[in-house]
């Protein structure tokens, strides 16, 4: 397997206690691209010593370690910081839990080199471990996010597999100070599709593993359903005072 190596375009994770999957995550992401960074997020499970210990050995995996949790969106903007002052234009996000496809990483990067001004956007495709429950509920979501935008063309909202534009993302997160938890995904496509940022989709399947495969969720039903609402009631405040130019950019389009 031929790992492609770039100057531009970097793998950024985003890491709190993620369980025993990071260290296969991590790897398998090396065997497609380098750079990988990890950003670990406050940890308490011992995962940066075990990540620190192979980047150690590994001069294309570079570890940041943050000394208290602060959100996936926080450990995020810290990457982009340093992936800024590193000279990178573009980051693909994975989650550090295993849950997203490797393999698609050189599918989308080459999406983004092809097009570096727009984002590329990862559309799920679940199995049978995928929990009904979540797979209903992210179209209230994914709904919402294309209103908020006038149907610019978000495939899925939530899914942070993707690619995203350093300097305009960092832009976008400077501005204001909401996006620095698990309200970070869906804000970010719509401040960026408000910014002018195309979205173009790209199919990635999802795997969903249980406690006995060494599976780790930190999502909370209410706490981060309560985030969500709260997140796209400002987002749609946003749209309304936005909604003239979006419709003025739309009808550009056509």
């Amino acid at each position: 397997m031929m790992t492609t190596i770039s100057k531009s375009h970097l793998v950024l994770i985003p890491s709190y206690n993620p369980g025993e999957k990071v260290t296969d995550t991590v790897r398998e992401a090396r065997q497609y691209w380098n750079p990988v960074w990890v950003v670990v997020d406050g940890s308490t499970d011992g995962s940066a010593e075990k990540l620190l210990a192979m980047a150690s050995d590994d001069d294309g995996l570079h570890v940041i370690v943050l000394e208290n949790n602060q959100g996936k969106g926080a450990a995020v903007l810290h990457g982009l910081d340093e992936a800024n002052k590193a000279g990178y234009s573009h980051v693909l996000t994975m989650d550090s839990d295993g849950q997203h496809p490797a393999e698609r990483i050189p599918v989308f990067m080459t999406a983004s080199i092809a097009q570096p001004e727009a984002m590329i956007l990862g559309v799920p495709v679940f199995d049978a471990s995928a929990p009904s429950l979540r797979v209903k509920g992210r179209k209230v979501s994914n709904w919402w996010a294309n209103l908020e935008t006038l149907w610019a063309g978000i495939g899925d909202s939530l899914f942070g597999f993707r690619v995203y534009p350093v300097d305009a993302l960092r832009q976008v997160m400077r501005k204001q100070p909401w996006m620095r938890h698990f309200d970070f995904d869906p804000e970010a496509v719509v401040r960026l599709c408000w910014r002018g940022v195309k979205p173009i989709n790209v199919s990635a399947p999802v795997r969903y593993f249980s406690i006995e495969e060494g599976g780790v969720s930190h999502f909370n039903y209410v706490r981060d359903n309560v985030l969500l609402t709260w997140m796209h009631t400002r987002l749609f405040i946003g749209f309304v005072l936005r909604l003239p130019m979006l419709v003025m950019r739309r009808l550009s389009e056509k």
